[in-house]
């Protein structure tokens, strides 16, 4: 499994320049909020995934001040050889991607090379906000597994913004509207199939983490629902194509899919307590991990960030001895009670690394 031996972080967020060096097993950052220990773990997940978990835009992620950013990581990789993967992003719009000093043809190539999951605060979004932020959890997790899912995913949002643009336009022509319904029909069919495969897998070892972790006191479930449970889009696009046009966009596909998180059969964001909330997405976070090292044969790299937050202490210690028992690779995990943080993974392992973080600087303890 990839695991990240050492990084060196220039100008992003609140660090200036840091060059650390990483346990193989589990590396703890402590420290008071606002500090810097998040901007850690996220120029980790943006080696990954080519972009930050929190920052719509890059120009967020520019330390106050500067106009680019750069972060470099040395992976020991699966077959046991050195990679060193570079990433550079300046205000210009530019982004460079290289994998051994050569720069990949396309970013998207490299998604899938370093496998990861995160859990962070900012996760309740996925049971508090709208479906947009659902599917962009399933798009983030199956891009890495399923190079096919990536590319029909891309190339049906660029047909959608076509079609959306020429449904805007003045008299739309009805006939190459129609192309568009056929052109998109395929790449939906792959992105509906891939995301209902998905959570039938994913569904129950959600719900066996979330036993584990709550002691069994709910019962949780995942729907998946979607306008192709009806029929092939091209169909569906074509039946709704008066309505589109005097709507300006696109009412039905994909785009549309929501996944309805439940406990008890009631919707887990009207009834869900916040400790019951934030067990929901340990264990939806668990079951990714679950499965993508399931599809790739070895363990992602794991970002546990303020995890314990509106946690028990039974649900404390019901998820760390998930994480003892469990074939887990690298872990990074970040706390603001340094004590109780040592506390915890001085019984889990002998092979850690504590970091103490402050205004954006790192030392090792």
């Amino acid at each position: 499994m990839p695991t990240l031996d050492k990084i060196t972080v220039s100008n992003f967020r609140n660090i200036e320049f840091q060059e650390l060096e990483f346990s193989p097993n589990v590396n703890c950052i402590s420290g008071n909020n606002g500090e810097g220990k998040t901007n850690l773990l996220d120029a980790i997940y943006y080696l990954s995934m080519t972009k930050s978990a929190f920052a719509a835009s890059d120009r967020f992620n520019f330390r106050h001040g500067t106009d680019s950013f750069s972060i470099c990581g040395t992976y020991r990789m699966p077959n046991g050889l050195s990679a060193k993967f570079a990433v550079h992003s300046s205000a210009q719009g530019e982004k460079k991607l290289k994998k051994d000093e050569k720069a990949y043809e396309r970013i998207s190539e490299h998604i899938g090379t370093l496998p990861i999951v995160m859990v962070s605060p900012s996760d309740i979004s996925l049971v508090s906000e709208s479906g947009e932020e659902r599917r962009k959890f399933v798009n983030s997790v199956l891009s890495q597994m399923d190079m096919e899912y990536l590319n029909a995913a891309q190339q049906y949002n660029r047909l959608l913004a076509q079609r959306n643009r020429m449904l805007k336009g003045r008299n739309p022509d009805r006939e190459l509207v129609g192309v568009f319904n056929e052109r998109m029909s395929g790449y939906a069919e792959v992105i509906y199939k891939a995301r209902k495969a998905f959570i039938d897998d994913l569904t129950p070892i959600v719900a066996e983490y979330y036993r584990l972790l709550s002691g069994g006191s709910e019962q949780v479930d995942i729907e998946y629902r979607s306008d192709l449970e009806k029929g092939c889009l091209g169909e569906i696009l074509e039946s709704c194509i008066d309505k589109d046009m005097a709507l300006g966009y696109t009412s039905a596909g994909t785009q549309r899919d929501d996944f309805i998180f439940t406990m008890d059969g009631h919707p887990i964001r009207r009834c869900g307590s916040q400790g019951q909330q934030k067990s929901f997405i340990v264990s939806l976070k668990f079951a990714q991990y679950e499965l993508m090292k399931s599809s790739y044969g070895f363990a992602p790299v794991l970002l546990l960030d303020d995890v314990f937050d509106k946690l028990d202490m039974n649900r404390i210690a019901n998820l760390l001895s998930m994480v003892a028992s469990n074939d887990f690779g690298q872990i990074f995990i970040t706390d603001s009670n340094k004590v109780r943080l040592s506390g915890i993974l001085d019984g889990l392992t002998t092979d850690r690394a504590y970091f103490e973080t402050s205004h954006g600087c790192f030392t090792k303890l």
